[in-house]
């Protein structure tokens, strides 16, 4: 079986705002769906956290490396793809590119062997996992607001990020957080994402340090990003000096940048996306090399339905992989998928069973997100 085309299509419309400091419009253009073609008609579908521009740019520069190869190959084929990219890739919107035709080539080989994603990745370690609610952080009043309808719609962990935290004093951060826990109480896990990797971050490790320290009194279970994302050394001092566990990695892509963050314990957990990272095939070796190094894993998922169900099938094949990150509300998890997913009684998700990532795709939602009239 061969791969005879792979599609983009665009997702625009429902943008939700990723905390940037000029915030996100609905129409803007981060996130992208790839559909990869088999020569016999059957389709696998892969998600990528990178605009439907550069996507499609991507898809048409590696054509002449992936048309007519092996449609139920990922590992080797995303491969292929990133050594012969190498003087133009290593890294940013290729690599980003090669990581949503990868999943949906896990997505493709699934469906062939009629077999969940989970399974093909070495087998399930788990039939269930809980979510967190991922939202921003907000001025106290609208904080509250969005906190109770997050717990709402039945998350039992929700991590805030972003603006205002850390961007207005320290006592304020401080104020974020106790509304937080005073809204939620003592039984949702709460976790805090400083978004480190904003342009021209201000904070270093001794801010870093404080504010892990007050974090810690209010019962977070991890402070994630609380560094530019360059800044190994401040995160390995960091680790070492904080009573709270550390996060990371969202940006890094490829396995080798992740290896000294794991080698030289940077982070207590890591945050692969494997829509960026590169695919399944990438996320799966960073997970198994932290793992041998006693290090946390946890995937990054500012995400879609389809980057949802990869995450999902990751996490059933990890030992230790102990959240999924679930964006809430987003119409491109929530309304893309023709049996969206369903959060259990103890807010927990149920790993799809079905041959591939276990998903359909409801392609007039599609249509309608495309921006096209």
């Amino acid at each position: 079986m061969k791969i005879r085309e792979i599609h983009v299509h665009r997702l625009v419309g429902a943008t939700v705002d990723g905390g940037w400091p000029a915030g996100h419009e609905p129409q803007d253009d981060l996130h992208a769906l790839i559909e990869v073609v088999a020569d016999d008609g059957l389709v696998g579908w892969g998600s990528v956290f990178t605009g439907y521009r550069l996507v499609e740019a991507g898809v048409e520069f590696l054509r002449p490396q992936w048309l007519h190869e092996s449609a139920v190959e990922p590992e080797r084929v995303s491969e292929k793809l990133r050594q012969s990219s190498f003087w133009q890739g290593r890294g940013g919107t290729v690599e980003h590119v090669i990581s949503g035709i990868d999943i949906a080539l896990w997505d493709l080989f699934g469906k062939v062997c009629q077999q969940p994603v989970s399974r093909l990745l070495g087998g399930n370690y788990r039939a269930r996992i809980k979510p967190y609610g991922s939202i921003l952080f907000d001025e106290p009043a609208r904080l509250r607001d969005t906190l109770a309808a997050t717990v709402a719609r039945g998350f039992r962990a929700i991590k805030l990020g972003w603006r205002p935290f850390g961007r207005v004093s320290s006592r304020y951060d401080e104020l974020l957080v106790r509304t937080a826990r005073e809204t939620v109480g003592p039984e949702i896990e709460l976790l805090v994402d400083a978004g480190g990797s904003e342009e021209y971050w201000p904070h270093g490790y001794k801010w870093a340090l404080h504010t892990a320290r007050m974090l810690a009194q209010y019962d977070i279970g991890w402070f994630e990003e609380p560094l530019p994302p360059d800044d190994i050394e401040g995160y390995i001092r960091l680790r070492e000096a904080a009573p709270l566990p550390i996060a990371g990695g969202e940006v890094l892509t490829r396995r080798q940048a992740f290896l000294p963050w794991i080698e030289r314990g940077a982070v207590d957990i890591l945050q692969p996306d494997a829509t960026k990272c590169g695919g399944l095939s990438e996320a799966r070796r960073i997970a198994w090399a932290a793992y041998d190094h006693n290090v946390g894993f946890v995937s990054h998922g500012w995400n879609t339905g389809v980057g949802v169900a990869a995450d999902l099938q990751l996490a059933a094949a990890i030992p230790v992989a102990r959240f999924v990150e679930y964006l809430t509300p987003a119409a491109y998890i929530e309304e893309i998928l023709t049996e969206p997913f369903q959060l259990d009684a103890e807010g927990f998700l149920p790993i799809p069973q079905k041959p591939g990532l276990g998903i359909e795709i409801d392609r007039a939602a599609l249509a309608r997100f495309s921006g096209r009239k």
